[in-house]
């Protein structure tokens, strides 16, 4: 089974680039996308065989998550039940017989970390979200996750230290997901590769010069390491700031 998450920067300007193309071509059966940047009935997309669902942000052009699968969800939850985090459209549990699918968009934590008190409120409650799902079924929780966990995960660790998205209190975070039964997939197949990375700058020719951020991930439940096949970043896909990732999971195994 294949499940690929990417951020699309915007669900109307990549469907002017090569969206149905690459979504085509990785026939994937779970297909989750992050910063939509659109409302309910902005855009027509439907995909044969396929259900979908889509969290918009309360705020136009901002933010929002869709997911596109070939399997029918038993039961479909949008955000965290948790009202004062749930305006941003920034999560979608859907729930099958033996797993939870989970897709997120990360708050940033902004310049000078202006948001980011916000940002750990997310994560304290995102944490026990999901620590409750896992109680019930494997959870496989994907998306743009807004942190560069340790210094082999972007390319200039040492200039960015303490910067959104490689702030002690965010690297922090992640360390607690990952130590409370949860595992980097990437990671898990790849502990020590270098210079991959999921995001580039639109500044400074970032991406030609591989200058990037791995902060799309596949995290999934410590119960499922054995039927992990391999994780994926697709830095050969273009259309957005961000590439596409992958995980392939066989659950014969």
């Amino acid at each position: 089974m294949r499940f690929v998450s990417w951020n699309v920067n915007g669900i109307r300007a990549i469907l002017k680039k090569n969206f149905e193309d690459v979504f085509s071509e990785m026939d994937a059966d779970f297909f989750s996308v992050q910063e939509i940047k659109c409302q309910e009935g902005q855009v027509d997309l439907n995909f044969p065989g396929y259900y979908s669902y889509w969290n918009y942000a309360e705020r136009k052009g901002y933010s929002g998550v869709a997911v596109f699968t070939k399997h029918q969800p038993n039961h479909v939850y949008y955000g965290l039940g948790i009202p004062e985090l749930d305006t941003e459209g920034r999560l979608i549990t859907l729930e099958y017989d033996n797993f939870y699918h989970v897709t997120c968009y990360t708050p940033n934590a902004q310049s000078h970390l202006k948001r980011l008190e916000h940002r750990l409120i997310w994560e304290k409650a995102l944490l026990e979200y999901l620590e409750k799902l896992d109680a019930k079924k494997p959870v496989i929780y994907c998306g743009d996750l807004n942190v560069a966990h340790k210094e082999i995960d972007l390319k200039n660790d040492k200039m960015n230290h303490g910067n959104p998205g490689f702030s002690d209190e965010e690297r922090e975070r992640m360390s607690i997901l990952l130590d409370h039964g949860f595992i980097d997939t990437f990671r898990y197949f790849y502990p020590d590769l270098e210079h991959v990375y999921s995001w580039w700058s639109y500044r400074h020719q970032a991406r030609k010069t591989n200058a990037g951020w791995r902060i799309d991930y596949f995290i999934t439940s410590q119960s499922l390491a054995s039927k992990l096949v391999d994780a994926k970043i697709h830095d050969d896909i273009m259309g957005s700031d961000h590439c596409p990732v992958s995980l392939e999971i066989n659950w014969e195994k």
